[in-house]
C-alpha cells in the first residue's frame, strides 16, 4: 500500500537514517509491494528510562520532566530549565521515556503540580533529535545557568504514540525547475507578501522585471498522524491576494547556496496554506484551503505547490553566474512535531550561466556525499531547463 521510495538500499550500519544510505532511484519497473522490506527490532535494555520521569500531567504521556542525577552524595531527582527547550529536546525525552514521539515541548509548566521537586539540575539542553537520552544532548553540565529560575519555567512534554512525517518529492523539483523573467507589473501581490528579494523595493515599478527560479514542491505525509498547523483557526491570517487563510508563517525554506553553504538568495514566501491536493487511492481528502476549511496534510496525502502559483519561486535577479546548491527545507523551525526530521531537507546541484539554469542530482539529506560532489563538477548541463 502506498508509494515505494527506496530501492537497493546499502547501509554501513552507521547512518542516522535510511535516506543517508546509498540507494537507487525508483522507477516503475524496479519494485512491487511484494518486495517490501521489513525489520524485526531488538532494542537492548540500557537503563536510560529509569533516569527520567514525568510529574503533574493528566496522563502518563504528559507532565513536567524530571531527571535523576548523580554526583556528590546520593542520586536525586530534579527539574530541567525551560530556556530554549523545544521540539527536538522533547523528542529525545519522549524517546527516553519509551512514550513514542513528541507532540509538544513546553517551556512553561505552571499548570502542572510540581510536587516536592523544586531544584533545577539541568540547563542549556540542546538536542539534535536523534539522541537516545537527554544526557547525550549538549547541556551546561554541573554549572546551572537558567534565565528564569521559578519552577513554573521548567521543561515539560506531551508525548504521543503517533506522529506525522513529511517528505518532499525531490524528483519533481528537478523536473519542474525553470527560469522566468516576470514583469514587475505582474508582481504587486508578490511584493505585498514579501516574495521578492530586497532589491525589488528600489526597482523602477511597474517597469522592468525580476528573474525567478520556479519549481513545484510536492510534500507527502508518510507518518502515522495528520500534519496539523500549530496555530488554531482563530489566529490564521487572511491573505486578500490569494483569497484564503494561511495557517503557518514558516512551513518551507527555499534557498540558493554557494558550494560552501553561503546563502545568496532565498524564497520569501510570507506564509502557507496546507491542504490535501491528492491522496493515495484508499485515502480520502480531509483538508482544504478554500472556504475557511480545516488545514493540514492527511496521512497518505500530499500538498502540491505548483511551479506556476504565486510566490512558488526564488528571486535570483541578483545572483551571479556560477555553481550553486538549491536547498528546500520543510518545517525548518520544527514548529510541528514529526517522527523524523532527518528527511526534511532536500538539496540539488545547480549551474547558472546568467541565462539558463541546470538543476540536477536532487536528493533528500543534509549534505552531499563524495560521489555527488564528483558528479557536480563533471555535469555537462540539461537543455530542458529553459527560460520562458
Amino acid at each position: 500500500m502506498g508509494a515505494i521510495h527506496l530501492s537497493e538500499v546499502r547501509c554501513s550500519g552507521q547512518e542516522s537514517s535510511l535516506w543517508k544510505c546509498p540507494h537507487k532511484n525508483i522507477t516503475a519497473e524496479d519494485c512491487s509491494h511484494g518486495q517490501d522490506a521489513g525489520v524485526r527490532c531488538n532494542l537492548p535494555y540500557t537503563g536510560v528510562e529509569t533516569k527520567i520521569r514525568l510529574s503533574g500531567g493528566r496522563s502518563r504521556h504528559e507532565g513536567r520532566v524530571e531527571v535523576q542525577i548523580g554526583g556528590p552524595g546520593p542520586l536525586r531527582w530534579g527539574l530541567i530549565c525551560g530556556d530554549d527547550w523545544g521540539t527536538l529536546e522533547a523528542m529525545v525525552a519522549c524517546r527516553q521515556l519509551g512514550l513514542g514521539y513528541a507532540n509538544h515541548g513546553l517551556q512553561e509548566t505552571w499548570y502542572w503540580d510540581s510536587g516536592n521537586i523544586t531544584e533545577v539540575v539541568m540547563s542549556g539542553v540542546r538536542c539534535t533529535g536523534t539522541e537516545m537520552s537527554l544526557d547525550q544532548c549538549a547541556h551546561h553540565g554541573t554549572h546551572i545557568a537558567c534565565k528564569r529560575t521559578e519552577t513554573r519555567f521548567t521543561a515539560g512534554v506531551i508525548c504521543s504514540e503517533t506522529a506525522s512525517d513529511l517528505l518532499l518529492h525531490s524528483a519533481l523539483v528537478q523536473e519542474t525547475a525553470y527560469i522566468e523573467d516576470r514583469p514587475l507589473h505582474m508582481l504587486y501581490c508578490a511584493a505585498e507578501e514579501n516574495c521578492l528579494a530586497r532589491s525589488a523595493r528600489s526597482a523602477n515599478w511597474p517597469y522592468g522585471h525580476r528573474r525567478l527560479l520556479r519549481f513545484s514542491s510536492q510534500i507527502h505525509n508518510l507518518g502515522r498522524a495528520d500534519f496539523r498547523p500549530k496555530a488554531g483557526r482563530h489566529s490564521w491570517v487572511w491573505h486578500e491576494c490569494h483569497g484564503h487563510y494561511h495557517s503557518m508563517d514558516i512551513f518551507t525554506h527555499y534557498d540558493i547556496l554557494t558550494p560552501n553553504g553561503t546563502k545568496v538568495a532565498e524564497g520569501h514566501k510570507a506564509s502557507f496554506c496546507l491542504e490535501d491536493t491528492e491522496c493515495q487511492e484508499d485515502v480520502s481528502k480531509r483538508y482544504e484551503c478554500a472556504n475557511f476549511g480545516e488545514q493540514g496534510i492527511t496521512v497518505g496525502c500530499w500538498d502540491l505547490y505548483r511551479h506556476d502559483i504565486d510566490c512558488q519561486w526564488i528571486d535570483i535577479t541578483d545572483v551571479k553566474p556560477g555553481n550553486y546548491i538549491l536547498q528546500v527545507v520543510i518545517n525548518p523551525n520544527f514548529e510541528v512535531a514529526e517522527s523524523d526530521f532527518t528527511n526534511n531537507a532536500m538539496k540539488c546541484n545547480c549551474k547558472y550561466d546568467g541565462h539558463r539554469i541546470w538543476v540536477h542530482n536532487c536528493h533528500i539529506g543534509d549534505a552531499f556525499g563524495e560521489e555527488a560532489n564528483k558528479r557536480f563538477e563533471r555535469y555537462p548541463g540539461q537543455t530542458s531547463n529553459q527560460i520562458i
